[in-house]
């Protein structure tokens, strides 16, 4: 575990941050964005442990998906039996953002 509890093989994950100052009880919500986000199978059956499904489900809903891709979020759509509507609303929303849309070359 590193200092302030959060494992070790999550610090890749944290790469742009200083992860020796990261805490669950001080930034949670960053924490479980980027795992959900960006994190491999390790890191989410961590989070899994940590919240339970019905956390990472609050944590989605609360948040409207932020930060999550249209395919992660169909995923969780499934996987937590989130309600349709509000997830074709966020997806949506995200394609109506002109970052969202940008090209990737």
């Amino acid at each position: 575990m590193a200092r302030r509890g959060l494992p070790a093989y999550l610090e890749p994950f944290f790469w742009d941050h200083d992860f020796s100052t990261l805490s669950w009880e001080e930034h949670r919500d960053f924490i479980v964005g980027r795992l959900l986000s960006a994190g491999d199978w390790r890191s989410i059956r961590w989070l899994v442990a940590r919240l339970g499904l019905p956390g990472i489900r609050d944590w989605i809903i609360a948040h409207r998906a932020r930060g999550l891709d249209p395919r992660q979020v169909r995923f969780w759509e499934i996987v937590l039996d989130l309600p349709a509507e509000p997830v074709s609303e966020w997806l949506e929303e995200k394609r109506a953002n002109p970052w969202f849309r940008r090209v990737k070359k």
